[in-house]
């Protein structure tokens, strides 16, 4: 059994299935959903959920000339 990864749309998907040779056992299938106008609010904090996951570190210096320039030692 192999996997294979078909992106487009639903009917570029479905098209390209009907094209595979053999025995489809399984399908994962990634829906977005369509944002709601009326979910959405402005000012929300659209990244509040990932909160919990947020590294923190103190005193880090993420300017451009920081991360582009080789510290010693790298």
């Amino acid at each position: 059994m192999k996997a294979q990864v078909l992106k487009g749309t639903k009917q570029e998907i479905a098209e390209a299935i009907v094209r595979i040779d053999g025995e489809i056992r399984e399908a994962i299938v990634l829906v977005e959903d369509a944002p709601r106008p009326s979910e959405y609010q402005p000012g929300e904090d659209i990244f509040a959920e990932m909160e919990p996951f947020t590294v923190r570190a103190g005193d880090v210096d993420d300017s451009r000339e920081a991360i582009y320039t080789r510290q010693e030692g790298e």
